[in-house]
């Protein structure tokens, strides 16, 4: 899929709109409401970012932690409402997966609890092992400060 004209994606981390990031993921959307802003700044520049822009305006994201070496998580993911349902959502999604840094990789994971068919696109599938995977889950870790 080809990015619409006026749009592009960048791995430049000092494009980065931390405001408008922090806003979205910390009003907008189900899995990091009420996040600090200290805690999406951390998450941020700790990880490989694909910003979406239309201009110099950021009109997505999708966040990557990685070891670039066997795993990468894909986190984040979203375009902004005024940008959504021209499959600007694919083109992250292909610039993630074909980043030559996360090429090779043994597992790549993600969570959603409404975008499997896009990540189906991409070659994601329910796990293979749900019996190993383990966690510590603390959903409502931001409000309770």
């Amino acid at each position: 899929m080809t990015l619409p004209s006026g749009y592009d994606i960048s791995t430049d981390a000092a494009r980065l709109d931390l405001d408008a990031i922090h806003r979205f993921l910390s009003e907008d959307s189900y899995w990091a409401r009420g996040a600090p802003r200290a805690v999406i700044e951390r998450a941020v520049a700790n990880s490989l970012c694909f910003g979406l822009y239309h201009g110099m305006a950021q009109a997505g994201l999708a966040r990557v932690v990685t070891d670039k070496a066997t795993f990468v998580l894909v986190s984040d993911v979203f375009v902004l409402e005024g940008h959504r349902g021209l499959g600007l959502s694919k083109c992250l999604m292909q610039s993630v997966m074909a980043h030559p840094d996360l090429q090779g990789m043994r597992r790549h994971l993600l969570m959603t609890a409404d975008a499997h068919g896009l990540y189906s696109q991409f070659g994601f599938q329910p796990l293979a092992w749900p019996e190993r995977f383990m966690e510590i889950l603390r959903p409502d870790i931001y409000q309770a400060g």
